[in-house]
């Protein structure tokens, strides 16, 4: 039952990181930034679980959490959506740039906010940041659920019948596949492809959150989210770029990652292979799996393509 429990909590934080990929991409922005983003929406999310004290209101703690982690996400990725739209920046450099900037930002603030602090007062708040982590989780006879787990299936339908039944998802995909045309018709493409990295952020924010609370109990950010951002656009790509098939690949890629958390409950698993080994499963299938299908892959047309509304 842990490994199922690993499973869906791995899952969730790439399920919410790819579809974040996904939005951004179809609009024809590429956000290689995302672990970046989700470093920061992760942090605003943890320091809102330490200021809040043990106590409050479990629904406001929840939704309050959400919240700053996907506002805080949206903000940085706002870095993006100005140089790569704005400035026609190169959406590969800056995505990097943004990644190493956040764990290195991340891991300054969390020290300086550590050592800023008395002994019994940074006692108090990992307390408390303790307790309310606790408010997410679900207990039943079986196995523990995470409020997290309810969220993203519920992001899962929105995301799907927002990109393919309304119409802002139907304008979102002409930009990222012919920006030109979409143009001609009257959308705005600089309009929608904030939008589009925008959504990422969000996205890319609460994703960040539920890994450091849900799926890792430390709270220093020196490995920052430990290449899930990364993993997370392998299971887009792997996904085709489609809600439904990016929560498959979210499963079976979820699986992997929660064996190096539960292979201990596993006598055959301890003695097969050394756990070292079980750590890099995950990356390691991300490879085989993209080497064997990244040819068919078909990504939006004019994703990467800096948009000049004078060009025909």
């Amino acid at each position: 039952m842990l490994l199922i429990q690993y499973t869906l909590i791995y899952a969730s934080v790439l399920i919410f990181v790819a579809l974040g990929g996904m939005f951004s991409e179809r609009s024809g922005v590429i956000n290689l930034g995302l672990e970046g983003v989700m470093v920061m929406g992760a942090l605003g999310g943890a320091f809102t679980l330490f200021m809040l004290p043990a106590g409050t209101n479990p629904f406001f703690i929840i939704l309050l959490v959400l919240i700053i982690s996907a506002v805080v996400g949206i903000l940085y990725s706002l870095l993006l959506a100005v140089a790569a739209v704005n400035f026609k920046a190169d959406q590969t450099l800056v995505g990097t740039a943004m990644n190493m900037l956040a764990t290195a930002a991340a891991t300054v603030i969390v020290k300086s906010f550590n050592n800023g602090r008395s002994g019994g007062d940074n006692v108090s708040a990992i307390l408390d940041y303790i307790e309310n982590r606790k408010v997410f989780i679900i207990h039943t006879a079986k196995i523990d659920f995470n409020w997290y787990m309810i969220i993203t299936v519920l992001l899962l339908v929105c995301a799907y019948i927002t990109l393919y039944k309304t119409r802002f998802g139907l304008r979102l995909m002409a930009c990222g596949e012919h920006p030109q045309a979409a143009d001609s018709v009257g959308i705005n493409v600089y309009r929608m492809r904030y939008a589009g990295v925008m959504i990422s952020g969000a996205c890319g924010g609460v994703g960040g959150i539920i890994y450091i609370t849900a799926a890792n109990s430390q709270w220093d950010f020196i490995y920052g989210v430990a290449g899930a951002g990364f993993l997370a656009l392998a299971v887009m790509i792997f996904g085709q770029w489609n809600p439904v098939r990016i929560a498959l690949a979210a499963l079976l890629f979820g699986f992997f990652r929660a064996i190096a958390d539960a292979y201990m409950g596993f006598d055959f698993l301890v003695h097969l292979i050394s756990g070292e080994f079980y750590k890099m499963l995950p990356y390691i299938i991300s490879l085989v799996v993209l080497a064997f299908t990244s040819k068919k892959s078909r990504a939006p047309k004019a994703e990467g393509i800096p948009y000049d509304k004078g060009t025909r």
